[in-house]
C-alpha cells in the first residue's frame, strides 16, 4: 500500500500535468514541464511514472473515476428517469465550471485520439449510464414507448459533450450563468423529445 506521502507527491504532479497539458497541449508539452510546474526534479517525476503517457492516463483515469462514482451514484436513487437525467448533466457539465482544465485536456486530448480513446476504454461510460437511466424510464412508463434508448443516450451525452467542446474552443460563453443555461437548454430539449406528449 501506498504511503500518504507518496499519494499526495504523485497527486501534486498529475495537479502540475493538467495545467502544463491544458496550456501547451499534450504533444508539445515535455516531461520537464511538467518537473518544473510540480516543482519537483526531473528524474524524481519517473520516480511515480515511466513516461508523459502515462501522466495522461493517470490524469484522465484519476478524474474521470471521480465522475463515473458521482454518477453511478444518481443511478442508485430512485428518483424519476427525468431527474436522474438532469443531475448526470449537471455533474457533467458543471465539472467545467470546478476542473476546466481537466476538461481542456480530456476534450483536446482524449476526445480528438482515437487510439488513447481505444487505450482508455472508460469514454463510453456516461454514455451507457444515459442508456440505463432512459431505457428504465421507458420500462417505468416516464418516458416514451417508441424511443430507441440507445440512440437517445447518445444523442442526449453527445450533446453535453459538444457543449463542453464549444466552452473548451470558446465557441459558447462559459461562465456559471452560461452553463446553468446550457444545463437547462440541453434538459429542456431532450426531456421534452423523451417524455409523453
Amino acid at each position: 500500500m501506498k504511503s500518504a506521502a507518496v499519494e499526495d507527491k504523485r497527486r501534486h504532479i498529475v495537479d502540475a500535468a493538467v495545467r502544463v497539458f491544458a496550456r501547451k497541449g499534450f504533444h508539445a508539452s515535455r516531461v520537464g514541464d511538467i518537473a518544473e510546474e510540480a516543482g519537483v526534479a526531473h528524474g524524481l517525476l519517473y520516480h511515480y511514472f515511466n513516461s508523459k503517457d502515462e501522466v495522461l492516463e493517470a490524469v484522465f483515469h484519476e478524474n474521470w473515476s471521480v465522475l463515473l462514482a458521482r454518477i453511478a451514484s444518481v443511478e442508485e436513487t430512485d428518483e424519476p428517469a427525468a431527474d436522474q437525467l438532469r443531475h448526470i448533466a449537471a455533474i457533467v457539465l458543471r465539472t467545467w465550471l470546478h476542473l476546466p482544465d481537466v476538461v481542456r485536456v480530456v476534450v483536446r486530448e482524449f476526445g480528438r485520439s482515437p487510439e488513447l480513446a481505444a487505450r482508455i476504454g472508460d469514454l463510453a461510460q456516461p454514455i451507457e449510464a444515459i442508456h440505463r437511466v432512459i431505457a428504465r424510464g421507458i420500462e417505468r412508463g416516464e418516458f416514451r414507448q417508441d424511443i430507441d434508448a440507445r440512440v437517445a443516450a447518445t444523442v442526449v451525452y453527445g450533446s453535453i459533450d459538444e457543449l463542453l467542446t464549444a466552452w473548451v474552443l470558446d465557441r459558447l460563453p462559459s461562465g456559471e450563468e452560461d452553463v446553468a443555461a446550457a444545463e437547462r437548454t440541453l434538459l429542456e430539449v431532450s426531456l421534452r423529445g423523451l417524455q409523453q406528449p
